[in-house]
């Protein structure tokens, strides 16, 4: 079952996670973390957000958003996902 709001919330936080550029990311890929946030509609949320290698070291980039109400309820979250194509 989704949720329009938990969607809203990762559609949203791909979009800023995706302001930085291949090159940037490729310093620190793989790398993840997590924060408190609040969704459209209010509720408190967490916010997990990752750049992974999507097949090879050095190749594109995935990068995935998670945004769920709480550790128990963390399958329920909404994803987002999007790959950043390797540059240069």
């Amino acid at each position: 079952m989704s949720d329009p709001d938990l969607e809203a919330m990762a559609a949203d936080e791909l979009k800023r996670a995706l302001d930085l550029s291949w090159r940037q990311l490729k310093k620190i890929t793989p790398w993840g973390d997590d924060f408190e946030g609040v969704s459209p509609s209010g509720r408190n949320v967490v916010v997990e957000r990752a750049y992974v290698w999507a097949s090879e070291p050095d190749g594109d980039i995935l990068c995935e958003v998670r945004v769920f109400v709480n550790a128990a309820l963390y399958d329920q979250g909404a994803l987002a996902t999007a790959v950043i194509p390797r540059v240069g």
